[in-house]
């Protein structure tokens, strides 16, 4: 059965050293000092590897039942839950007035990977509670957030997102669902959802739904959708559970991967639901969820891709397989482990440079999310809007295709269920396609994101690289392999806005055609950022004469593969870019 080890002195590196966030004047951010992260992470990390990763693979084999209405989830799920509900986990960046810890945003991401690595299916049931808990409070009224966030912080409530139906996906104008009001200022809500994650369990006392739906009369399509809450047991004057509302789980859909998760079909049958933030505007309202989810998901591409790796490696390092070419390296045994073949320590290498840059990544988008919610700073919520599809979309694109490589090491073993190395990828799959598909993603990050606020954020980013590599063109350690790979790439990025630029007006589609490969040149040059700045503070420390220089030395090391290896792929990704919509809408459609 695979097993997981919470990577916390790479996070502890990330946090402390590279973004250094003890030291800068976000609200909050003094009391991330190395002792108190390194306490959190720990006790984070221990959890993770000995209560919850033994049960993903229950989870994955028993699935969730539906009995009577009530779905009932893996065997240990409950107990686990209460254990984590205990350790206060689920509130851990919520406000103390709602009985949260108030702690940064970024400490939340940095325990939600171990959470995601360790049992994903698991981890969403929390998850999706604090995304619906932050809308609540983003948009509620101060009686809709007294009623619902203490208990949602705790989750002894738990929380979900309606979004999708069955005849809309992405063009959510096209649902049907319907809001009557009623004299009681309350709405009764009709219609049906699907895909719903954590839609019903037994994990807890109440399931608070947001539902988008139509109000009749309203605007046609995406801007006469309003949000509503719909407890699945309403809420009595004095807090307590009162009588169960009109809505019902119809099914639940046999999937992939996440078999742990209950995803339903939801029905409401004129359910009471009560309207949060303005009317029609609902969208707006759901976009503070849907943000932070993507975000979330973005960590699950990187959460998959590392519980994968280090089974990988222990796996590549104990498997006895033929002989090193240069000479046999396990001279007593029978083979050498297959640690020794070149294309498998490519392999390894592709999965731990990636792993590395993308915990880097999501780690200081997640500094921007605070910057601009704790601090009020209009250009990094600016940045992280440009940067959130490109989290999301590239993370969890590479992140599959580590999961698959990390199989591929185990060979024939790797297709064998009992050896467990499918069920991450197949875990990781779903996250190419919720809260979003990925060409969506792409899609958003050209069509709307380069140009928002006239094209400003972009060139931040563009200004933030140049910045750094004119800033260090003196090191002569970082200049070779880091800052001259980094400076390529940025002009590759560069040069692929400019194509968007100068044909996408006449030709929208010669754009919208190479998004999804831009959304990858995005992505590979900001975890070359990442591996830059990652590398300046490894060559400080061994300067410095830091104790861990294996670790300092191997952070180098892996730096300069991704470098070497990886990030030349914005090459290919602009030439793809730059060969138009042509070679791509041509043929027609009755040809396919």
């Amino acid at each position: 059965m695979p097993s997981y080890t919470a990577p916390t002195r790479d996070i502890q590196f990330v946090l402390n050293e590279v973004l250094d966030v003890a030291n800068s004047d976000v609200p909050g951010y003094s009391e991330l000092e190395p002792d108190f992260t390194a306490a959190v992470l720990e006790e984070c990390g221990k959890l993770n590897s000995e209560v919850l990763a033994p049960l993903n693979v229950v989870g994955d084999k028993e699935g969730c039942r539906l009995e009577n209405g009530v779905v009932r989830t893996p065997t240990g799920f409950k107990a686990a839950f209460d254990q984590v509900r205990e350790g206060g986990w689920t509130g851990l960046d919520m406000p103390e007035e709602f009985g949260g810890q108030n702690m940064p945003y970024v400490m939340g991401i940095a325990t939600l990977e171990m959470f995601a690595s360790a049992n994903q299916a698991f981890a969403m049931y929390q998850g999706l509670t604090h995304g619906a808990a932050s809308a609540i409070l983003a948009h509620g009224s101060e009686h809709q957030k007294a009623t619902y966030l203490p208990k949602m912080v705790s989750c002894d409530w738990t929380g979900t997102m309606n979004l999708t139906e069955p005849h809309c996906g992405t063009d959510l104008g096209l649902m049907r669902t319907k809001a009557e009001p009623q004299a009681d200022g309350s709405y009764a809500i009709t219609g049906q959802k699907i895909f719903i994650s954590a839609g019903e369990h037994d994990m807890a006392d109440n399931i608070i739904h947001l539902v988008l739906a139509k109000i009749p009369g309203g605007p046609e399509g995406i801007k006469g959708v309003s949000l509503f809450i719909v407890p699945k047991f309403l809420v009595k004057e004095d807090g307590s559970l009162g009588e169960r509302n009109a809505l019902s789980c119809g099914k639940i859909e046999e999937k992939m991967g996440i078999h742990g998760n209950s995803t339903c079909v939801m029905n409401y049958d004129g359910a009471k639901g009560f309207l949060i933030g303005e009317m029609h505007k609902g969208m707006r309202a759901m976009f503070t969820m849907m943000n932070e989810a993507r975000l979330g998901v973005g960590m699950q591409g990187l959460a998959q891709a590392e519980a994968a790796y280090q089974n990988a490696v222990a796996y590549a390092k104990d498997r006895l397989q033929g002989r090193a070419v240069t000479g046999a390296e396990n001279p007593d045994g029978p083979a050498d482990p297959l640690i020794v073949h070149p294309d498998i320590r490519r392999s390894l290498m592709d999965q731990k440079s990636f792993t590395e840059g993308a915990r880097a990544f999501i780690l200081w988008g997640s500094t921007l999310i605070d910057k601009s919610h704790r601090g009020g700073d209009a250009d990094a919520e600016g940045m992280i809007s440009l940067l959130t599809p490109v989290i999301k979309g590239f993370l969890t694109d590479r992140g599959y295709d580590m999961t698959v490589q990390a199989q591929q090491i185990y060979g024939g073993h790797g297709y064998i269920e009992e050896w467990g190395m499918s069920q991450f990828t197949r875990d990781a799959r779903i996250a190419m396609i919720y809260e979003g598909a990925n060409g969506v993603q792409a899609l958003d990050l050209v069509g709307r994101k380069l140009a928002a606020d006239g094209g400003k954020h972009v060139m931040a980013f563009f200004d933030m690289v140049k910045s750094f590599i004119k800033e260090n063109e003196g090191d002569e350690g970082l200049k070779k392999d880091f800052l001259e790979p980094l400076k390529a790439a940025s002009k590759d990025l560069q040069a692929a806005g400019m194509f968007f630029m100068q044909n996408g007006m006449k030709n929208p589609n010669a754009a919208l055609a190479g998004s999804y490969d831009f959304m990858h040149l995005f992505g590979h040059v900001c975890l070359g950022l990442m591996w830059a700045r990652s590398a300046k503070v490894a060559l400080a420390a061994l300067a410095g004469g830091a104790s861990d220089t294996a670790f300092y030395e191997n952070k180098l090391t892996t730096g300069r593969y991704y470098m070497a290896r990886q990030l030349p792929m914005t090459a290919t990704h602009l030439a793809r870019i730059q060969s138009g919509a042509d070679v791509v809408m041509t043929l027609p459609a009755d040809a396919f």
